[in-house]
């Protein structure tokens, strides 16, 4: 029952992400209902998703776990070690700066890395499922952004925004001042926050397994 439940709440968390994707669509619910309550929507919808995730997943590896592959124990580490700087890209998308000059589209190299890092050091048929699926949406995503008539795909120059052709009025990311390295610093300070804070505190009380200090 757990399984399927996450699968439900897999669907029910990527369906306004993939809906946002189709943005002659969008646009016209917004039109209709209006911005507040479309992104009110999306986000009661999304909310729901990631309990019914967090939820399910926690049921099933308490009562039904299927082995599919046995990762070795070593690959832990790295999954371990392949988050820390996932949690800072997600964060450097919300502090604009160097990194998502670099990156592009930060938070989805985060969520790619975090996901491709799990799926090294679990070979359960629960998360293969939970992180391969997140991992797939991501790579779509990424792939209609370049389709995507309101995208910023454009590189970021060093110099921030001040000389470069004005951007289309409805791109969401915000300009990059010439702070940027100040950015990044807050980023990487935030994001290595987050993820002791994931590591110590939610995933041993909402996952049930330690990330650091114990075996996997």
């Amino acid at each position: 029952m757990g399984l399927a439940i996450m699968i439900v709440g897999l669907a029910v968390f990527l369906l306004p992400h993939v809906f946002t994707t189709r943005r002659d669509t969008r646009s016209a619910v917004i039109a209709l209902i209006g911005e507040g309550p479309y992104k009110g929507l999306y986000s009661l919808v999304a909310i729901i998703g990631v309990i019914l995730i967090g939820w399910a997943f926690a049921r099933y590896r308490a009562n039904e776990w299927i082995d599919v592959w046995y990762p070795p124990a070593w690959t832990r580490h790295v999954t371990v070690a392949l988050t820390w700087p996932a949690i800072i890209f997600i964060v450097a998308a919300y502090i604009p700066g160097n990194i998502k000059r670099r990156l592009k589209h930060p938070m989805l190299v985060g969520v790619k890395l975090w996901a491709v890092a799990h799926l090294i050091s679990n070979g359960d048929l629960g998360s293969i499922i939970l992180f391969g699926t997140i991992l797939a949406w991501a790579v779509f995503d990424r792939i209609t952004l370049k389709r995507r008539a309101d995208a910023d795909t454009a590189p970021i120059p060093a110099s921030g925004w001040r000389n470069t052709p004005k951007r289309p009025p409805d791109a969401s990311a915000p300009p990059i001042s010439t702070s940027s390295w100040r950015n990044d610093v807050i980023a990487i300070i935030v994001g290595t926050l987050l993820y002791l804070a994931l590591g110590f505190v939610f995933h041993p009380l909402v996952i049930g397994r330690p990330v650091f200090g114990a075996p996997a």
